[in-house]
């Protein structure tokens, strides 16, 4: 299945892109699955969908297609796994006295809007559709939502590593000494469970066939958008499918003041093409009600459904340099970045790399994890550091 991840700019009208999009692929006959976000309810009279959330369409060249729209509940959500935790530690909150929440108590906390895009993305892929649509936060908060997976991960594997399960074959002997069950046995079947579930949605998006549009505004803050975007996508690992230009007002206007704003639009437009190129798709400004993804205007100007997605995201190599220079260089690709906006930090087998306003944390290769940091350098966006083997970790020739 593939999957389109739409973000872009605050404002910019990425959920009725979003939208559009999945009309558009369910008109060129297939199954798409919408999962609209915040900003756009997805419905009848919108175009989308009708009845209980699914509709149908002619595909473009006469085939059969179908559009299912998936609803997030993030209180919902976050009120079923509360209690399900709950009930687990039923015996644990007995003996500390603890005193039971009850299902109307519970209200939505921060961060559970983020975990029900996860699940939804996860439930997509679980049904029986060919392409699903996403309509993600803004760029910074969706690459934070995407990044949410291998962060957790690694934390889990911090304070809990599955190695240091202390004192597993006594457990069942302690549990009876002291009458309840050891916390450390359900701590970690929990936490075994959860890296199962973070594993499958961190597939998810780092597979082949994710891709994810960029939704801007021809601006003065379009191409620093689109320079962040380029620049945290790759850092992630994320491919750039395509850059949509969104609400471009038409030429030839009698109005002096329209006229200009629009010649401002069409200088900004050819500013973003500088950069994306083949990639960018100048999309018509709607009107004064927007929230139109079935305006055929609209639907002619995205990208075709029946064209392949875009490159893979650039992979970053390690460069054997051993017999030139005595180092090995792991090459990271980074477009846009700039050198005063790069840090990097070694911390034992990872690599913290910041870049612009975006941060990860990089498990070093095998190879490299027996080497010691001994440069960096900038070149045309691809971030060179040079690892020099370490004499005590390095393996001797025979």
């Amino acid at each position: 299945m593939r999957i389109i991840l739409v973000t872009g700019a605050g404002g910019a009208g990425r959920s009725t892109v979003a939208a559009a999009t999945a009309l558009a692929e369910a008109r060129a006959g297939r199954r798409v699955l919408l999962v609209p976000g915040d900003g756009f309810g997805a419905g009848p009279g919108d175009g989308t969908s009708g009845g209980a959330g699914t509709g149908t369409g002619a595909g473009a060249e006469g085939g059969p297609g179908a559009l299912t729209v998936l609803r997030t509940d993030p209180a919902a959500g976050f009120r079923r796994a509360f209690l399900a935790l709950q009930d687990r530690s039923g015996t644990l909150f007995d003996l500390l006295g603890a005193v039971p929440f009850e299902d109307a108590e519970l209200t939505e906390p921060p961060g559970s809007r983020q975990f029900a895009l996860l699940r939804a993305l996860r439930e997509a892929a679980d049904g029986d559709h060919d392409v699903a649509v996403v309509d993600l936060p803004p760029l910074h908060d969706a690459l934070a939502v995407l990044a949410l997976p291998a962060q957790l991960r690694r934390y889990l594997r911090r304070l809990l590593p599955a190695e240091r399960q202390a004192a597993r074959a006594l457990r069942p002997m302690l549990a009876q000494l002291a009458g309840v069950p050891m916390p450390a046995q359900w701590l970690y079947e929990t936490t075994a469970r959860w890296e199962r579930e973070l594993a499958a949605v961190q597939a998810l998006v780092e597979a082949p066939g994710t891709t994810v549009r960029l939704v801007l505004e021809p601006g003065p803050d379009a191409a620093r958008a689109l320079r962040d975007a380029r620049l945290g996508l790759a850092l992630h690992g994320l491919a750039l499918d395509a850059v949509l230009a969104n609400r471009l007002l038409p030429a030839g206007s009698p109005d002096p003041w329209l006229a200009a704003l629009t010649d401002r639009q069409r200088h900004h437009l050819e500013t973003l093409r500088a950069t994306a190129g083949d990639l960018l798709s100048a999309l018509p400004h709607l009107g004064p009600d927007p929230h139109r993804p079935a305006d055929p205007a609209l639907l002619a100007a995205l990208p075709d459904p029946h064209r392949p997605a875009g490159p893979p995201a650039p992979a970053p190599r390690v460069e054997d340099r051993l017999a030139e220079d005595g180092v090995l260089v792991w090459h990271l690709p980074l477009p846009g970045a700039v050198k005063g906006e790069l840090s990097l930090v070694r911390r034992g087998d990872e690599l913290l790399l910041g870049a612009g306003p975006f941060r990860r944390a990089l498990d070093l290769p095998a190879a490299l994890r027996r080497c010691t940091v001994t440069g960096a350098g900038l070149v045309d966006g691809d971030l060179r550091i040079r690892f020099t083997p370490d004499p005590g970790l390095w393996p001797r020739p025979s």
